[in-house]
């Protein structure tokens, strides 16, 4: 197995996560917004970031200590690999939450439509406007 060749699919994968969570946004299908892509898909993911560290442990030297180290633990195709998957589990896991929240507070869908493909390129980005709209707008949010 090779890094390379996991890399496509696993981007893949994740796009089609968030196609599922769009369209239970969408349908208003909740098994499919919390559940299948809110839930089973991050774990899927996670279970591939596993695959990926276990490849790759210990194979690059490096650590957390210093930007030096970090780069260092991400010269290895594994680790650069179980990274960008890491990032795609947590982005859509955070991205389901927020449509989840989203729902669960009345607040209408429009107000995903900025954040979600936010998210989804800059996950942290994404789950900031959220959470600024909400403090802005408050019950204006609401459908």
């Amino acid at each position: 197995m090779i890094p390379e060749l996991i890399f496509g699919p696993a981007n893949w994968f994740a796009m089609l996560g968030w196609l599922v969570l769009i369209a239970g946004i969408i349908t208003n299908r909740v098994w499919l917004r919390d559940k299948l892509a809110g839930i089973y898909w991050p774990l899927a993911l996670s279970a591939g970031y596993c695959v990926a560290i276990f490849l790759g442990f210990g194979q690059s030297g490096g650590g957390f200590d210093s930007l030096p180290a970090v780069r260092q633990l991400f010269s290895n195709d594994w680790a650069l690999l179980a990274g960008w998957v890491h990032y795609l589990a947590f982005d859509l896991f955070v991205g389901a939450w927020v449509a989840r929240d989203a729902a669960r507070s009345g607040v209408s869908r429009w107000f995903l439509m900025p954040v979600l493909p936010l998210t989804f390129l800059f996950g942290p980005a994404g789950f900031l406007l959220f959470q600024i709209f909400k403090a802005a707008f408050g019950k204006g949010m609401h459908s």
